[in-house]
């Protein structure tokens, strides 16, 4: 079982929980694998936070794009972030949008661990029938 505060000690609330159950069945490789490509991948609050902060100054929808939310982002920068308000929702709400993008990162980053295994497993099996034949 490892550690969740050992590979990710930025992490903090649910996120944290979230990791940590998805952790706790992966051994130290596999846990510094995954940490350090959802590292890379995953967004923090406060940059979410200062992008929505700047939708008041004509920069509105950035933070949508960044969470790879493009039909959004271009929506909130035609319309102004729908006139502010949307922007001042997701002022309230950008912890959550963080949460929500990383969830879905920490998925990605599993499957894509999982993949990569079943593909190392079963280019070992090929190897091994081929030298035995």
């Amino acid at each position: 079982m490892a550690n969740v505060l050992k590979h990710l000690p930025e992490l903090e609330g649910m996120e944290l929980g979230y990791i940590q159950g998805i952790l706790k069945n992966m051994d130290d490789e596999q846990a510094g694998l995954f940490a350090q490509v959802y590292r890379a991948r995953r967004k923090d609050n406060q940059m979410v936070l200062i992008l929505a902060l700047l939708g008041f100054f004509g920069f509105a929808g950035l933070h949508r794009f960044v969470l790879g939310q493009i039909g959004l982002g271009i929506l909130y920068f035609f319309t102004l972030g729908l006139c502010w308000i949307g922007t001042i929702v997701d002022l309230v709400n950008y912890k959550s949008l963080a949460y929500e993008y990383n969830i879905k990162v920490a998925h990605e980053t599993l499957s894509m661990m999982s993949y990569s295994a079943e593909n190392f497993t079963n280019n070992n099996d090929n190897k091994t029938k081929t030298d035995e034949a």
